[in-house]
């Protein structure tokens, strides 16, 4: 499902910041080598999670999906002062990749990339987050959701991507989609948290803006 025309969206990123060589590089490596590169953020969004990043200035941020390295790129330039970011992907076989690019990038101190399940890591970290970015297996998103809010400090932001799904979110449920009913429950889960101020936007698949009040 297409939110916008073509042409209409061809004229956004016409007018919108262009990415930066490493990310256009990374933009292309990840089309050519990698399977399913509908899941990276791209040039548009991308730049909206530079901006989002340059307005909280995050000093930390926690990544729930990394696919090839793409969106903690661009939060990496609107980072606070000694600012890092902790993001977590299950797909070993994209981590020389990722780690390739932020070695390109001199990010090595300000990413670290762990690879493992991020239900069971989550907890572990000890870390207070500004931003967290969630854009991983949608069957978890209400998982993933809970087990960050309670990490996110006041006046934090949560940042949940694809959650209109092609707009299969107004949509008959198929038998067999498993993912849809969480999205909706996440929407809805997030439009009733009295703790929480969203405002969804339809950005590509539908990115969902959490201030922690």
């Amino acid at each position: 499902m297409e939110f916008i025309s073509k042409n209409l969206d061809d004229y956004v990123c016409a007018h919108t910041e262009k990415e930066p060589i490493i990310l256009l590089d990374l933009n292309r490596e990840t089309h050519i080598n990698v399977l399913r590169p509908r899941m990276l953020s791209g040039h548009f969004q991308g730049r909206v999670l530079s901006m989002l990043s340059h307005m909280i200035q995050p000093q930390n941020v926690l990544e729930i999906g990394t696919y090839t390295g793409y969106s903690a790129l661009c939060f990496a330039e609107g980072l606070a002062d000694n600012g890092r970011i902790t993001t977590i992907d299950k797909n070993e076989e994209l981590e020389d990749l990722v780690n390739r690019y932020i070695e390109k990038a001199g990010l090595q101190k300000q990413i670290r990339c762990i690879i493992g399940d991020a239900i069971e890591i989550i907890p572990q970290l000890k870390e207070e987050f500004d931003l967290v970015f969630i854009d991983a297996d949608k069957s978890n998103y209400v998982n993933y959701y809970n087990l960050t809010i309670d990490k996110v400090k006041k006046g934090g932001y949560i940042i949940v991507d694809n959650v209109l799904w092609s707009g299969k979110v107004l949509e008959k449920l198929e038998k067999d989609d498993r993912d849809t009913p969480v999205l909706i429950e996440l929407n809805a889960l997030i439009h009733q948290d009295d703790r929480v101020q969203e405002v969804l936007l339809p950005i590509r698949d539908g990115l969902m803006i959490v201030r922690k009040k």
